[in-house]
């Protein structure tokens, strides 16, 4: 792999913590000034406590100081692809225009799917809605 958003998502899931699931996965965003920042998912006895990869990786931007995001790969394991679930759409939305591009890799970095965050998340309310 020579895709460092791709490489960055696939290092994260290998730090996750899943014991109850077993599934890994690990995210990583570009912002628009290029920095990456990762996360992975961290899940939690009292279920539904645990944080999404996705999350983590909103988190570990914001703190760095960047707010723009434009694009995003989450690493998973097997043959089909791990799409964000609804609450990460909206929260990537939060930080990325419908244009920004998603790609779904497995394991092994190999791309499963791409998408736009609009066709994922179609008809999106962002900050624009509030006039921000």
């Amino acid at each position: 792999m020579t895709d460092p958003l791709v490489n960055a998502a696939v290092a994260a899931r290998l730090r996750a913590h899943a014991p109850y699931s077993r599934f890994l996965v690990g995210a990583a965003l570009r912002c628009d000034d290029g920095s990456v920042h990762a996360g992975c998912n961290v899940e939690n006895a009292a279920y539904p406590q645990g944080v999404c990869a996705e999350a983590g990786a909103i988190s570990a931007m914001v703190l760095a100081g960047p707010r723009r995001i434009a694009e995003i790969v989450i690493a998973a394991r097997g043959s089909r692809p791990c799409t964000p679930c609804g609450g990460c759409r909206q929260k990537l939305r939060e930080f990325a225009g419908p244009e920004a591009r998603v790609r779904m890799v497995d394991e092994h970095g190999q791309v499963l799917m791409q998408s736009t965050l609009d066709e994922l998340l179609p008809h999106s309310f962002g900050p624009e809605a509030l006039g921000f």
